[in-house]
This record gives C-alpha cells, structure tokens and sequence, in this order.
C-alpha cells in the first residue's frame, strides 16, 4: 500500500487556521494566607457555577517502600467525615446539586473537586477546611479498615481486568529499586493490610496543611468574595511541618530489559517504555507532538503501518507519564488473536527508527499543532474537572510555579520546528528500552480561636436558577429535521446526526450489522480515502465518530467554528457517499473479531454479552449483546453489500434530526447544510418489531466460568416499563435510594459496610421499550453468594418492609434538579439532551419543565412507581466468576436453577 500523500491544500488551510485563533488564555488572581494556603481565583460567568479544585501537593512519591498506597487510602478516608461533620462527605454536596464531586490520587498529587451552584459555594469550602483543618478526631479504626477494604477491593478490580497488570511490572523494570514511581499508586495489599491508625494519622499531620495546598475558584466567582471567605474558613488552620522534596530523578537504562507475563487475555501485546523527563521539561512538551505523529489517528505511522497497511495489530497506543521528577513514554501495539510478537515489534522498531531519522512530516506536525490546541479549546468550556480551567490553573501552580505555565506547553506546541520534535525524540527513545510481552495464558489443570461556625453546616438557603438554552427547530427541503441552541463560550460547534436505527434494526439483518456499518462509514467516500479523512480532519482540529445505540445510530462531529465549512464537507460527504471498501472491511471486520474476544474474556462485557438475550429472549431485536458486537459468526459472514442495504435502508433524511450546538445560528448553518444534503432523497423505513417480552415465572441463576477471576461480577436484573411511562421520574428516584448513587443502599452496604466491594451500582438502561434494570456489583470471590442475599434482601425491602423514605425522595429531587446548571455547561451535554427528546418523543418543553415535575414527586408515588415494577421473585442473575470457587455456594442458595454457561450464553 502507498503511503498518505497529503494534498498541499490541506496543508495550507491546516496553517491559516493555525494562526485564525486569539492566544488562549484562562486570567486569573492569586493571593496567599497567613497559613500558607494559596488561592487562584478565574471569574467565568457564564453559568451560576463554581468549581473548586483542592490540590495536595503530596502523592505516592512521598511515601516509603513497605508503607505504600497511603496516598490513595488518605483519599478514600477524606470522604468519610470530619470532626464537624462525622458523615459521608457525598451527602451535603448531593442535596446542594454538586455536579462534580470526586477525589484523586496521582504519584505527585492528590486532589479534590466539586462543581456546586453559586449560592453553595459556602458549603463547599467549610467541608473542603473541615477536612483540612478537623479531619483526625473523626478517623477510627473502623473507618481505616472498612476504607482499607474498599481500596483492596479496587485493586483486584484493577488487576482482574486483562492487561491490568502490565503497568505495575513496568514502573518495577523501568525505575531502580527506592525509586518513588518503582510503586503502583494504590499500593500493595501486604502494605494495606499493614498500615495503622498511627500511621494514617502521621500522614495527614505532615501533608495535609494549608501551606501544602492550592485552592482554586473558578465559575460566577470574584477575587474580593473569594478572599473573604477562603479567610473565613481557611484562616484558622495551622500550617503544617517544613517539607523535603525530591526535585528530579530521571533513570537511566544502561541495557535493554525484557519481561515477559503470562495473563489471562485474548490477545498478545508488546510494550516498549523508556524514561524521558519531567512535566514541563521542552523536551517532554516536543515528545506530545511526536507521540500524535507516531500513534494517535489512523494516519500515524504506527497506526499506519501495523494495524492498516500489515495488519498485524489490532490496534496501537501509548501513554505519555509525566511525573514531577522524571517520566516515561510507553509505547503498546496489541497482536491479532493467535498470532505472536515477534514480527509485530520488529516492525515496530523498525518505524520508530525511521522515525528517529527523519523526523515527523511537515504535516504531522501541523495535525499534532492543531490537535493540540483544540484539545485545550474542548477542556476550557468547563470551569471544573480534569480539563476544565481549575484543574488546568491547580497543576500550573504546584507543578510549574504559576497557574498559566500551560502557556508555555501551548507556545512549545506552536513554537517546535520538525527538527525540533525529532531531535527531542532522539534524546529520549534512542536508548536502551524496557520491553514487556504480554502472552495470552494457556489453561492447565493443576491439583487559634474558630473564625467559622463548625457547629452545623452552612447549606444555602437559596439556588440559582436554572434554564435549559433556548433552541430553534426548521427543516430541510428535504425533510430532515434540524435542531439549533446557540452556545458561544468556546469557539466549537458540536453536530449529531440522529437515525431511527440503531442495534435493534439488526432484526432486519445479520447480528452486529448497524455497528459494523456505522464503524465502516468514514472509512472512505466516494472523494476520500479512510486515511485522507482522518488526516483532513486532523488537520482540521475537528474530531468525527459514529456511534449507535439500542435505537439509533449517530453520526457526530466536533469542529471549531474557524474551520466549520470544511469540517461540514468531510461530514456530509461520509454520511451520503460512504464507500464500504472491500479493503477496509476485512480489517474492520477482524478489529471487531478482537473486539468480540476481548469481550468474551473481560468480566463486565462477558456478563453483559449473555444478559440480554436471558432477559428478552431469543429473536427479540433488544436481545443483542449490549455492545452491538454481535457474534464472530455473524461479522465473520458480513459482506461489504450487507453494509450498502443497511445505508440505503435507515439512512433517509425523513429518517433522520440533525442536532446543532455551539458557536452558530440557525440563519447561518441552514444554508450550509442545504447545501450539502440538496440531493439526498427522502424515502420510506421498515418499522421494526418490539414485542412485549414476559419476566421468569421463577428466579434463574446462571454461571459463566472465567478461571482463576480474581473478582466475581454480579449482575442481576429484569425488564422494566419503557422509559416513556408515566412513572418514569418516580422510577428514577426510586432507583437513586436503592443503587443509582453513591450513598446508594446497595453500594453502602456492599462497599462501605462490608468493603466486599469498590462500588454496587444499579441501573437503567434507557430504551423505546422494554429496559433492562440491572444490578452491577464486583466483589470478591468468597463473598460471592453472601453479595447475592444482601442484594435480594435490599430489593425485597424495598418493596416490603423499608420503602424509600421521604428523606431519600428528596436527596434524589435535589440530586436531579440542583445538578442542572453544572449539567448543562458544554455544548455536548446540551446536545445529548435535546437528542432525548427527539429519540423518546418528550416535548420540547421538557427540560423548561423538569425541575417542576421533579418538585411534585412524593414518598408515596416512589414507592407506588417500584413497587409496581420490581419483581425480585423473577430475577435474572448472571455471575462470572471461579466457578470451582463459587459453583457449590451458589446451588446452596436455592435462587433458583444454576445453569452453567459459556462466554457467548451458550449452556455447557
């Protein structure tokens, strides 16, 4: 195959657009305590919102060999109370409408964040300073070990899923012996299991004050608010001891390493790693801009080569770690099932040796320019999370020494020269290597004076209020319905085109049809190669998927307004004038085999696979695997004219909503899109078939065997009420008490009662008709029946003898509605909105509405809504798992019939 000859008008376009932008910038304020605290304060009024982001300049770095994972286990036990307030953190910050709440724990950092509505923002900081500043009276032995289990029990989540060991063995091989990144950030168990109140207690003296964190505000927020009430409640906290740090401590390999492992995966996979320097380092920054070429897209050389042109790997990727005193490049190409390494990274090599030489292409590194900056233009529309403007300002702080170090990354970005890159690459991947094979295992038998109130908590009295943005509806001439809401806080426009599709039209043809062929549909048009689509829109700064759910297929794209025109062309051109070429379908087809294999050995997807068809039984078009896979007989048998029906049936602008949000009017992307869908002709659509499908006389239980599973998955479930009924949003709040939260009943009990798990979840899978309503739950495998009565006795009393209280009825009101203003921050989320109601048929008026019929939710129509359909007599439970560990205790139950069954649900 040739090689991508890009055409030098992409490359003059990609270079004007370059240069169209304003420089980006997040402004921004500062100012320091008494105590050492420091607080960056960014003013964004664009929604009632504020995001606070907690950074704790300490990580796994800062503890000792033997003492390991105290970091991450300090983090779990930052959300189980304070002095003040010796409850779940989650509960205050749930009834207030946080949209974000979490915690993480890095090798340099750990930090904590929320997005709250205004009026909440006191809430917030006496909770974030009570856990600074009143945190030990409040920890116990009971927290530490049921915290202890619940982090144990993330681990093995962790490690059971395939590949999930490789990191550890890496960090191991590639950092010397007392290195801080030679271990894992969650630890070891061994470590876990040793760690005591005292030390836990050590920790949080050295770390945790004031002058060891940055604060930021970010949102409906100004400097002299902030300072007074960061003053506030931050004022009286004691600093904490002077602390040593490590500046850099960048390995050197002085000869090539290999490991090998042996896991329970279904493919083999070759890792190359190499130390580089640390976050900020020029030469880690150029390293990014190599990484684009080398890996992300289909147009990268590795990409390129390995996956489409030899096809010898299902797929590549790496990861770039940027630690605070040192760092590493990985670099994985993963082989198609069967076959071994070997001529895989001799290919590998042999493309980053050309890489090395030559340096990227001009165009490369134009892609990985723009890339880059539309990245950080995506993360700026929000003011919290990873890549919002407070957790962009947080790590610039504490890892660069001023909050806008992130303008030096973008100005190395823009800056670097081919030479440049290539010469930085050389640097660093030149040297000696680790290498680490991963090869599928074979199974063998074997035998001062309070300056706050701390009293009560300071919950706001009042909320902003919350809108959903307007929106425009009109209609091409040829019948396609289009969707416009204006949204203009970043320079992105956000479009999905909506079909009436989906998995559920594979009742029409063969298993795993509307997900093949929408995965087919931008590998190449009647104007371009698969290759020049992804490289066009690379260079484009804009981004194109294809996705599908149970009802629909979508067709999505994201570009910036500056290159909008261009980015509609390649948009319009794949949804009208998809090729299906026969020579991407047989690589299409085999990374879907993979997909299916993987699917078949990873616990969730192995239970998911089997489920459905269980609960709808066979024939029914919502009886697929979840994933919309299908089977490796029915892909195996696909033809490139399977795809072509498919096309020509569903895809029909009578059959079809084109949703518009971001930086656009309807007056101006009217014309745009009439321009370029004129010619596609309206026609008719099969209407498809959904029978009502009946639930078990009895209960059934069914066994997957995964050997050696580390972990059982546990799902249990039955139909439900489409999500249409009238009973909808008291199902919703009734599913949030039992399993839909955190503070769930089902996830307390499991996880923080008995820390037999990291997290029980229930859900609700949203369908046109019938849905699964299913619980997950992940425990450990000597827990494995005793999960499965407490989870059946929590479904009983609901219904029974514990109904949801009102307590609960209105944790779940303030959980859907208070949320709304941090729901609605980017363009997507709008989008994903106004698609429900063109997919469930809702007027437009819903999300004006909502918030009232939230508010006229009671305790008894919650209760009425799930006792009328939940039906724990007629449980489904699938649970994959050791069976030679579990089978025994699982008849003891007497839950009904076990029948033993394969990873495609077939009996044994």
């Amino acid at each position: 195959m040739k090689r991508l000859n890009l055409a030098l008008s992409v490359m003059t376009l990609s270079s004007a657009a370059l240069g169209a932008g304003e420089e980006l910038d997040i402004p921004y304020d500062e100012f320091v305590l008494d105590n050492g605290l420091r607080v960056i304060v960014h003013e964004d009024r664009k929604a009632p919102i504020v995001a606070t982001t907690l950074w704790y300049h300490v990580g796994s770095k800062n503890e000792n060999p033997g003492k390991t994972g105290f970091a991450h286990l300090f983090e779990h036990l930052m959300f189980n109370g304070s002095e003040n307030h010796d409850e779940e953190y989650f509960t205050p910050l749930q009834e207030v409408g946080a949209s974000t709440i979490n915690g993480t724990t890095n090798s340099d950092r750990t930090n904590y964040f929320q997005t709250v509505p205004t009026s909440a923002l006191d809430l917030v900081l006496w909770l974030e300073s009570d856990r600074m500043g009143h945190l030990l009276g409040a920890i116990d032995q009971d927290k530490l070990d049921e915290q202890r289990g619940v982090v144990q029990n993330e681990k093995r989540q962790r490690d059971n899923q395939p590949y999930g060991k490789v990191f550890d063995a890496i960090a191991n091989n590639l950092f010397p012996q007392g290195h801080p990144y030679s271990w894992p950030v969650i630890g070891s168990m061994e470590d876990l299991d040793a760690a005591t109140l005292e030390d836990v207690h050590a920790w949080f003296r050295t770390y945790y004050g004031p002058n060891n964190a940055t604060l930021v505000l970010a949102g409906d927020i100004d400097l002299e608010t902030a300072r007074s009430k960061v003053a506030r409640y931050f004022g009286d906290i004691p600093p904490g001891p002077p602390l040593t740090r490590l500046e850099t401590w960048i390995p050197t390999l002085t000869h090539a390493r290999r490991v090998t492992l042996e896991d329970r995966v279904p493919q083999a996979r070759i890792y190359r790693a190499w130390p580089i320097p640390a976050w900020g380092n020029v030469d880690t920054d150029r390293m990014m801009l190599a990484d684009v070429a080398l890996t992300q897209g289909k147009t990268s050389r590795l990409y390129q080569r390995l996956v489409y042109e030899e096809q010898l790997a299902t797929d590549v990727g790496a990861y770039l770690f940027q630690g605070e005193i040192g760092g590493a490049y990985i670099l994985w190409a993963t082989a198609q099932p069967g076959d071994g390494v070997s001529e895989l990274e001799r290919l590998l090599d042999e493309e980053l040796e050309r890489f090395l030489a030559d340096g990227p292409a001009r165009h490369e590194l134009a892609r990985a320019v723009m890339e880059t900056r539309a990245s950080f233009i995506r993360g700026v529309e929000r003011v919290g999370g990873f890549s919002g403007k407070s957790g962009i300002l947080a790590e610039g702080a504490v890892f660069g020494g001023r909050p806008d170090a992130f303008k030096e990354t973008l100005a190395t970005a823009a800056t670097s020269s081919l030479e440049d890159v290539r010469d930085s690459a050389r640097r660093w991947l030149s040297g000696p290597a680790l290498s680490v094979e991963v090869r599928p295992f074979t199974e063998r038998s074997s035998s001062t004076e309070p300056t706050a109130d701390r009293s009560a908590l300071p919950m706001p009295e009042s909320f902003p209020a919350s809108a959903f943005p307007e929106f425009e509806r009109s209609e091409l001439e040829n019948g396609m319905q289009i969707i416009v809401a204006q949204r203009d806080a970043v320079p992105v426009v956000e479009i999905a085109l909506q079909l009436d599709a989906g998995y559920a039209a594979d009742q029409f043809a063969t298993p795993g049809t509307a997900k093949l062929a929408l995965d087919m549909l931008d590998e190449g048009s009647a104007r371009w190669s698969t290759l020049e689509i992804s490289e066009r829109l690379a260079q484009l700064g804009a981004e194109l998927s294809t996705s599908s759910n149970l009802d629909y297929s979508i067709v999505s794209l994201s570009a910036l307004s500056e290159t909008l025109p261009e980015a509609l062309d390649i948009f319009s051109d794949v949804i009208l004038n998809p090729a299906f070429p026969e020579s991407e379908l047989g690589r299409i087809k085999r990374l879907t085999l993979s997909e299916i294999q993987r699917e078949q050995s990873t616990p969730v997807s192995m239970a998911l696979r089997v489920f459905p068809r269980l609960i709808y039984g066979d024939g029914h078009a919502y009886a697929l695997p979840m994933t919309g896979s299908g089977t490796a007989a029915s892909v195996s048998a696909m033809t490139r004219s399977d795809l072509f029906v498919f096309h020509s049936t569903w895809f029909k602008p009578n059959n079809a909503t084109l949703i518009v949000v971001g930086d656009t009017t309807m007056p101006q992307i009217k014309p745009q899109l009439e321009a370029r869908f004129a010619a596609w002709q309206p026609g008719e659509t099969p209407r498809k078939q959904l029978p009502v499908a009946a639930l078990p006389e009895t209960s059934r239980v069914y066994l997957v065997d995964r050997p050696g599973a580390e972990q059982s998955i546990i799902i249990a479930g039955q139909l439900m009420v489409p999500k249409a009924d009238e009973r909808e949003l008291a199902i919703q709040a009734g599913n949030d008490a039992f399993g839909g939260s955190f503070t769930s009943r089902i996830n307390l009990n499991l996880r923080e009662d008995k820390s037999w798990s990291y997290g029980v979840r229930s859900l609700i899978v949203d369908t046109m008709r019938q849905r699964p309503f299913f619980v997950y739950a992940p425990v450990q495998s000597d827990k494995t029946a005793a999960s499965m009565v407490e989870i059946d006795r929590e479904l009983r009393e609901l219904i029974g003898e514990r109904p949801i209280s009102a307590a609960e009825v209105e944790t779940s009101k303030r959980r859907s509605t208070l949320t709304l203003p941090g729901r609605w921050e980017t363009a997507t989320a709008v989008g994903g909105d106004i698609a429900e109601l063109v997919r469930f048929g809702l007027p437009d008026s819903y999300w004006d509405i909502y918030a009232d019929l939230i508010a006229e939710l009671d305790e008894e129509q919650v209760n009425d809504a799930m006792r009328s359909v939940l039906a724990p007599d007629r449980l489904t439970w699938v649970v994959v798992g050791d069976r030679r560990l579990i089978e025994q205790e699982l008849r003891e139950l007497a839950f009904g019939t076990v029948e033993i069954l394969d990873a495609e649900g077939s009996p044994l």
